[in-house]
């Protein structure tokens, strides 16, 4: 039997992510919830759609998201961590706030959450807060017991996040054909954001207030390259690019985006590329469409080889990933002398989110910060 581990004064784990429609007739009213109050036409939802048909009207993610559940119960049981785990979406099935009545009728008092976003940002991170803040209001308003909720720290650079995504780059580059591997570039992708998002985005004490978005993916994309060239010898040329753009052509948002950089690379005379989507947990939707898809198509119209590497998902060392962060975060509000967990060259990211961290055009309360009205 394993030792017993103690997350006191935790009761439970939420694992909050985005949710995703699981049939054709979910998909209009799904991309009602993610656009509610931005004033979008039904008919250009039915557009964006048309992703989601191409496979049915399923996204991946909810499925994903199960199998996640799966890994992190399995993991805790056997470590000996008694600390029940509960899933919830800001966009659909099984709802925020549904999954909130759950905890607290189950007595659940002291919540940790954790985010399927590993990085610093408004989308990735405040947002988030933000529905938390929400759903907790909405508990108070229904007169039913507000738990206190803290969310995880970023995991971008803990080694159970990034040792999967290292194999998995290796894993594309012996795919490749011998003759390109060893002049492959890799191209590390993640969801391009707006300028003004990125550049607000922490702020991280060790750096000052903003940019921590683009500077945590470089800091991941580089630890991996790194890794590859020690294991395979070769110095593969990278870049951090971006994918999934979806505002108004007006305003600025970080780019190259991943086709324009396969024409570039192309272009250049590279003769294959890795594509690693070092910014998303799993397989979900926009990495299915917009690499598995639309940028592969881009790559065979240019005759230019490509493959992708796997995401992280539910790998075994993800999960204890997610158990090292909750003993780590359990000590730090306990006073327990535990050791953070080993993070490598990157060190530590900030527990708690400061007031004004990845502000919003329009500051909304948010829970599980500096700044939350549910401290």
């Amino acid at each position: 039997m394993p030792d017993v581990l103690d997350a006191s004064p935790y009761d439970a784990l939420l694992l909050l992510s985005f949710g995703g429609p699981e049939g054709p007739d979910d998909v209009v009213p799904f991309l009602e919830n993610v656009t509610r109050g931005r004033g979008i036409p039904k008919e250009r939802l039915k557009e964006v759609g048309q992703h989601y048909f191409l496979f049915g009207g399923v996204s991946p993610i909810n499925a994903q998201n199960r199998a996640l559940l799966d890994a992190l119960r399995k993991d805790f049981a056997a470590a000996g961590l008694d600390l029940p785990v509960y899933w919830g979406n800001r966009n659909w099935a099984p709802y925020l706030i549904d999954t909130l009545r759950e905890m607290v009728a189950d007595g659940r008092r002291r919540i940790l959450v954790l985010a399927t976003s590993a990085y610093a940002s408004y989308s990735g991170c405040r947002q988030y807060r933000e529905n938390l803040a929400e759903a907790l209001a909405t508990l108070e308003t229904e007169g039913l017991p507000v738990p206190h909720v803290d969310k995880l720290r970023h995991y971008f650079n803990h080694p159970g996040f990034v040792r999967p995504m290292t194999e998995g780059v290796l894993k594309s580059l012996a795919e490749l054909p011998e003759e390109v591997r060893a002049g492959a570039h890799l191209a590390f992708t993640t969801h391009s954001i707006p300028t003004s998002a990125a550049d607000t985005s922490g702020p991280e004490p060790e750096h000052g207030d903003g940019g921590a978005y683009v500077r945590q993916h470089l800091d991941v994309a580089r630890v991996i390259a790194d890794a590859v060239r020690e294991e395979t010898g070769i110095d593969h040329p990278w870049q951090l690019v971006y994918q999934s753009r979806s505002g108004a052509p007006h305003i600025p948002w970080l780019e190259p985006d991943i086709c324009d950089h396969l024409e570039e690379r192309h272009a250049a005379g590279v003769p294959a590329v890795v594509m690693a989507p070092i910014g998303f947990v799993s397989d979900h939707m926009e990495v299915l469409y917009d690499l598995d898809t639309e940028a592969t198509a881009k790559a065979a119209e240019l005759g230019l080889p490509v493959r992708r590497s796997a995401t992280v998902g539910a790998d075994p060392r993800f999960a204890a990933a997610i158990r090292d962060l909750v003993l780590e975060r359990a000590a730090t509000e306990s006073g327990r002398a535990v050791a953070p967990c080993a993070l490598g060259a990157l060190g530590a990211s900030h527990d708690l989110c400061p007031v004004g961290c990845c502000p919003a055009r329009a500051p909304r309360p948010a829970a599980a910060g500096a700044d939350s009205p549910y401290a």
